[in-house]
């Protein structure tokens, strides 16, 4: 039988995929003949499908051309035999027919008492080949083609949304409408309903009165709603959505059931024309939900006031996967893009009899071309050496005069750095004695008065280089302390040290003694 699994040859034609590198993603909506380009973050609709070796070509597979489930099969069976056990059990639990071929593709999901589970998704060959065979007379190959319910996947990816709780996807497409649940982040659960936007449009065409055109009837669903100012219009289109939402409703029973959930913490609309207004009531009513639009920002640049939400989530899981972010995408295609020209047999053929024609026909002359060759070569390297000799003998002239010019004037150099340095250092004295030296006149009658202000005399005072040393004489000790503490504090920023010998008491003159010495900055 034919089957595709993504652990085996799906993956290798991924890898080989994944070896080039690509200048922009098409996305394909085969249901209803829509393109997308993204390039260099923008994103923008095309009228018709191209062919580019240069294009990564994306697109999906609807919820309702998939058969869906999860497999359980032991953890003790070996790796090897893990595909044929899945392709046995997904025969087996979902009763399909032995006589048909069918395509089985599935990805690991959780491990749960010691069993692997695996969410497998079978479509049959014939629906793939009827779906797509109008676009790839343009497109020639489709290297990804995802299951829509996995599309939601890359939101979380990309942190568009939390990993955290139980959400629901709708989403109203003239092909399908599906029911899509994620749990933290995973897939869950999918079920197609039977009102897509085209049954909606026929049920609304059963009603009595007027009733308007097909592309009118879409044009007032996608602007205006179910707000719309047309009473007629709204009235059964409201009862329309009305059973719509039961249908729903049903469905998130039956998953609450079978999957022992307790609630849904958010629930997404949305539809290939943009929000529906007026939903909100019908989300709050029959299923007890605040209604969010399935409509997220993907941060793609773009003119479209809105873009169709299934070509960004192509685009976006295409980057994902190419970035090998997603390693666990189930991929559906049998549209593979051919191989290189010298890869291909045919290549192959013409390349080698092309390469044994022309050695058949140069080996020959290839002797007698070659000793023309390196005579004609050894003649113009002897003509360009003549040259070189002379040229070089012409500058080794020129170097040797140089140099004895240029010891010269390094002799000259050093005698004139001799006197320059002499001169700096006759300056450098004079503009010392010049800016920085002190008086000491002036020093002298700034400590005259500092000792009549403190009540010390002197009976001497010397001096040698900026240290004074002077004798102080007073019939206070106090006083020499006093004079002592001001001295320090007025001239603290000129004063470098300051030095008192020990103060004694002469007795038989009854004054107190002390030898000062003070060094100026």
């Amino acid at each position: 039988m034919f089957n595709i699994k993504s652990k085996s040859k799906t993956k290798d034609k991924k890898s080989a995929n994944k070896q080039s590198k690509y200048k922009s993603i098409f996305t394909i909506d085969a249901y209803e003949n829509r393109f997308y380009k993204q390039h260099s973050n923008k994103i923008e609709p095309k009228k018709k499908a191209e062919y580019n070796t240069s294009n990564y070509v994306t697109s999906y597979m609807s919820n309702k051309d998939l058969i869906s489930a999860v497999i359980e099969i032991s953890n003790n069976i070996p790796e090897e035999d893990i595909d044929d056990t899945i392709e046995l059990k997904t025969y087996e639990e979902l009763g399909l027919d032995q006589a048909n071929t069918y395509i089985i593709s599935s990805v690991e999901t959780t491990e749960v008492d010691n069993n692997r589970h695996f969410q497998v998704f079978v479509t049959e060959p014939e629906t793939i080949q009827e779906k797509f065979s109008s676009v790839l007379v343009e497109v020639k190959f489709i290297d990804l083609i995802i299951p829509s319910p996995l599309l939601y996947k890359t939101l979380y990816t990309n942190k568009i949304l939390h990993n955290v709780g139980l959400d629901c996807f709708i989403y109203f497409t003239r092909y399908d409408t599906v029911v899509v649940l994620y749990k933290d982040g995973d897939y869950l659960y999918s079920k197609s309903i039977e009102s897509s936007l085209t049954r909606i449009y026929e049920k609304y065409l059963e009603m009595p009165g007027d009733r308007m055109d097909e592309d009118e009837f879409y044009k007032i669903l996608g602007t205006e709603g179910l707000k719309t100012t047309n009473s007629d219009y709204q009235k059964d289109v409201m009862k329309i959505f009305g059973e719509v939402f039961i249908s729903i409703n049903d469905i998130l029973i039956y998953a609450k059931r079978a999957f022992d959930l307790e609630s849904i913490d958010k629930v997404y609309v949305g539809s290939e024309f943009g929000p529906i207004a007026g939903l909100e009531d019908y989300s709050q009513t029959y299923l007890g939900h605040v209604l969010s639009e399935l409509n997220f920002d993907y941060s793609f640049d773009s003119n479209e006031w809105y873009l169709e939400q299934f070509q960004c989530l192509m685009a976006l899981t295409s980057i994902g996967y190419l970035n090998e972010e997603d390693t666990n995408l189930v991929n559906l295609t049998q549209f593979y893009r051919p191989p290189p020209f010298h890869m291909r047999p045919g290549g192959q053929f013409i390349i080698s009899t092309t390469i044994a024609s022309v050695v058949g026909i140069t080996y020959p002359s290839a002797y007698l071309i070659g000793a023309y060759a390196n005579q004609l070569e050894s003649h113009l390297l002897e003509d360009k050496k003549n040259k070189l000799t002379a040229i070089a003998n012409k500058y080794k002239h020129i170097i040797a005069t140089k140099s004895a010019i240029s010891k010269k004037l390094d002799g000259e150099i050093e005698a004139l750095d001799v006197t320059y340095s002499s001169k700096i250092k006759t300056l450098s004295a004079i503009y010392n004695k010049k800016v920085h030296y002190k008086l000491k006149s002036e020093s002298l009658y700034k400590f005259a008065a500092d000792l009549k202000r403190h009540d010390v005399r002197t009976d001497s005072i010397s001096s040698e280089n900026d240290t004074y040393t002077i004798s102080l004489v007073s019939e206070s000790s106090k006083s020499i302390t006093n004079l002592i503490k001001s001295v320090s504090e007025e001239y603290f920023e000129k004063i470098d040290t300051i030095d008192i010998s020990k103060i004694t008491h002469d007795q038989s003159t009854g004054y107190y003694r002390g030898l000062l010495e003070v060094k100026l900055r």
